[in-house]
């Protein structure tokens, strides 16, 4: 029997069944089919790529990758949460901490929160901390372009202005909340040049609550920031979340039409389907489906990429044979979260640099192999 080559839609598209997906892997090898020559070519993987924006935020980062392999995807997700110099804090020296919180958990809160700064300082001067010998001394490493010092001392006393019968912690004393906004960055060596200003480290919210105390109770404590990425530890990873997820695809078949048309609308989320007049033109097509119907209402797509791919419309026989829900193979909306060390589209960029090393040094270590 000879081979059936695969159509069009085998190739690219993932079938949304109401109760299975299917097509999700009909290759051995990402890209290629039996019977057909699928050599790499640098010039075909160019016309086949491409990247769009639909909003770039400093913080937050939406864009479509066309013409890749999951791999690819799933390789630039992981760098991206895991493969990304930050800077946090490391090492907490804790001087005095009469809070009801325990030092270990304390530090554990301080790491966790998100700094920012000059980003030149952060991206060319700052280096990565390498850490002593066991038995050396811990800290003989440390300079102004691989440690940065914070410090925090808050005590929490009464409020001599507070008003007799007041009730609320934050009136009746000073200091009831401690903040990341108390936290005081201390510049040395060249640091100044680099963080001053606007360019200061600091939190990136400085509204985050560490602590609460009340009169008598004090936290002082030192810190060293060091450099790492998030395969370490999550507090040096960038990215608040990074994910990605295939383009829906939504196939009407057949006009939806009249009531039908409303609940098929609802079976989205808002802004997937939208209701349309029939016009005259589309009356007077004949097997059209629209013979006779001028001026009534059907379902249209809008915005498929609003679309978290349900099935609930595939639950109604109303709508059996009338539509046909799938995802594109290649196509990947990217999702970028920055936690505001770097912005989102950088946070991108950085990742594409970081996977062009690690190829380059595969290839190095291939070609040696092969010697």
């Amino acid at each position: 029997m000879p081979h059936k080559l695969p159509t069009e839609e085998d190739r690219t598209i993932v079938h949304i069944n109401r109760e299975t997906v299917t097509n999700g892997i009909s290759t051995d090898f990402p890209g290629h089919f039996f019977g057909e020559d699928h050599s790499f070519s640098l010039d075909e993987f160019k016309r086949g790529l491409s990247i769009k924006i639909h909003y770039n935020k400093p913080h937050d980062l939406s864009l479509s990758l066309i013409g890749v392999d999951a791999s690819i995807a799933n390789a630039i997700r992981r760098i991206l949460i895991a493969e990304i110099s930050t800077l946090a804090i490391e090492t907490v020296f804790i001087e005095d901490n009469t809070s009801v919180i325990h030092d270990e958990v304390l530090s554990h809160r301080l790491g966790l929160i998100p700094f920012k700064g000059g980003k030149k300082g952060l991206q060319e001067f700052l280096k990565d901390f390498k850490r002593g010998e066991p038995g050396e001394d811990q800290f003989a490493n440390s300079f102004d372009w691989n440690t940065v010092s914070l410090s925090l001392n808050v005590e929490c006393t009464h409020n001599p202005d507070a008003e007799e019968g007041e009730t609320d912690p934050t009136k009746l004393y000073n200091h009831a909340n401690v903040y990341a906004k108390d936290i005081v960055f201390t510049p040395n060596g060249r640091q100044a040049e680099f963080f001053s200003g606007d360019d200061a480290i600091a939190p990136v919210n400085p509204d985050i609550l560490i602590a609460k105390l009340r009169p008598s109770q004090r936290i002082s404590l030192e810190m060293h920031m060091h450099k790492g990425i998030g395969a370490d530890h999550a507090k040096f990873s960038p990215v608040a979340t990074a994910s990605y997820r295939l383009l829906p695809i939504i196939n009407i078949l057949k006009p939806i039409l009249g009531a039908d048309a409303h609940k098929f609308q609802q079976c989205f989320p808002q802004g997937v389907i939208g209701i349309e007049k029939v016009t005259r033109r589309e009356a007077s097509v004949k097997g059209s489906g629209y013979e006779n119907k001028e001026g009534e209402d059907k379902a249209v797509v809008l915005d498929p990429m609003k679309d978290t791919v349900s099935r609930e419309c595939l639950r109604h026989a109303e709508f059996e044979g009338k539509v046909k829900l799938g995802r594109k193979r290649d196509h990947f909306i990217f999702g970028i979260e920055s936690t505001g060390q770097w912005d989102s589209d950088e946070l991108f960029v950085e990742a594409l640099r970081v996977m062009k090393n690690k190829c380059l040094a595969l290839e190095k270590q291939v070609v040696f192999m092969a010697r």
